[in-house]
């Protein structure tokens, strides 16, 4: 199979970053009559999406970050209402109810509260414009499919699959999506975060000259765990432990690293050729996930960058998102190096209080709120589902690297029929799923 090139940098950037927001005018010709290049622009971002009839959503999944979906959702703008849950867990629900009721006084009947593994099916057919996808990962791709099926815009939390598999059923929904005008956005907030967009910018209009590689870095304490319990069958206890089994959240690498991966391929502007990766588990105490990984990716044009990403107490924390170029370099939260490490830019946060700026930073977690309600009401649809799969493909392949010890290509990420997880589901034993964790060498160690 020829590998798919790699899509030009300044037009993947005008499709899945600033292009998101369906604002028109984003790539305007620089001044002068000498001018030879395009230079991009911010589009405005809004502090709320415009009025407008009444928009129902339904979460399905409603856990901390379902919960915490459902209420940046409803700070979007007005008319915006949540009208039904869905969950495996009647506790979750319940708290849910609870923190909806408490935060934002809304009340959901307990006739569109519903409990089970098919609970998304009965969210999507209760009436609703739009449906929050925030269950594990795993289940994201057929959640998408069912939603957009059903012809419902979509918020799907990052990632958007755990496995090759699921990530190609992402982007064929996405391409359905595309066609039947409906808006998708997903959970990876910086492309709609302005500090990080007026950086991209600034990087892509070439201020710190051509991009030579990155550096990235997420080093952090250990994540939350659950032990088990005596009356929990295998799937309760991998449904409450998710965060810690590879086939539910895909290792922290693709659950929670791919933030800053994202980053990296926004800047970047195409896929990698190839993955080398290493890691390995010390402290983990429930699971089968590593602890901590190292990647390097291969570009078609020489290009490399490298990402690390570790989850341990009691070690230095950092977060490091570099991007190297030529010229200089980006802290790509807002700062610009020339090569001696001169800062040259930074991002002019306004005084603490000053709302009114146009350098203010609104919540990215309800920003991306904003956009998705905005396009419904304008009828402009918006969608960076393909740029999050291919940052979810690209967290895969480093995982892959790293559980196998063998390097993993973007040609093998494409025909790949790894697939992660039960094909159904019920509580009970989950065959074929041990509490084991990969080696690195050892054939047919798990994806």
């Amino acid at each position: 199979m020829k590998l798919k090139p790699g899509i030009d940098r300044r037009n993947f950037i005008a499709k899945t970053a600033l292009g998101t927001l369906g604002a028109a005018g984003i790539i305007t010709s620089c001044s002068g009559p000498s001018s030879k290049k395009e230079e991009i622009q911010l589009p405005k971002l809004l502090d709320q999406a415009p009025d407008g009839k009444v928009i129902k959503a339904g979460l399905i999944g409603c856990g901390g970050r379902g919960t915490g979906a459902a209420i940046n959702f409803l700070d979007a703008g007005p008319n915006l209402q949540i009208t039904a849950l869905g969950d495996v867990f009647q506790d979750k629900i319940d708290n849910c109810r609870a923190k909806l009721k408490e935060e934002k006084n809304v009340e959901i009947a307990d006739e569109n509260c519903f409990m089970g593994f098919d609970s998304f099916e009965k969210v999507i057919d209760s009436g609703l414009d739009v449906v929050l996808l925030c269950t594990p990962p795993h289940f994201r791709p057929a959640h998408v499919e069912a939603a957009v099926n059903a012809r419902k815009h979509v918020f799907m939390e990052k990632p958007i699959a755990v496995d090759p598999v699921g990530a190609r059923s992402v982007m064929a929904s996405a391409k359905k999506a595309e066609a039947a005008g409906l808006s998708m956005v997903s959970g990876t907030i910086r492309r709609v975060q302005k500090d990080y967009m007026e950086t991209q910018r600034r990087v892509a209009n070439g201020e710190i000259g051509e991009i030579a590689g990155a550096n990235i870095i997420r080093n952090g304490g250990a994540l939350w765990f659950r032990s088990r319990k005596p009356e929990w069958t295998d799937m309760e206890y991998m449904l409450r432990n998710w965060v810690n089994f590879c086939w539910l959240s895909g290792d922290h690498i693709t659950e929670q690293f791919i933030h800053e991966v994202d980053v990296m391929n926004w800047h970047i502007g195409q896929n990698p050729l190839r993955a080398v990766g290493w890691g390995g588990r010390q402290r983990r105490v429930t699971g089968d996930q590593y602890d901590f990984f190292s990647i390097e990716y291969e570009y078609e044009n020489g290009l490399r960058t490298h990402c690390a990403a570790r989850q341990i107490n009691g070690c230095t924390n950092k977060k490091v998102e570099q991007i190297n170029g030529t010229n200089g370099y980006a802290n790509a939260a807002g700062k610009i190096y020339d090569l001696k490490g001169n800062l040259v830019w930074e991002y002019p946060y306004p005084e603490e209080g000053d709302t009114e700026s146009e350098w203010k930073v609104t919540n990215p977690f309800v920003q991306e709120h904003i956009n998705l309600v905005t396009a419904i009401r304008t009828g402009n649809p918006i969608s960076d589902a393909e740029a999050q799969v291919n940052s979810t493909l690209i967290t895969i392949m480093g995982r892959i690297s790293a559980y196998t010890g063998k390097d993993v290509t973007w040609e093998e990420m494409m025909n790949s029929d790894l697939y992660l997880g039960p094909k159904t589901y019920a509580f009970g034993p989950v065959p074929g799923i041990e509490e084991e964790i990969p080696k690195a060498g050892v054939p047919n160690t798990a994806g």
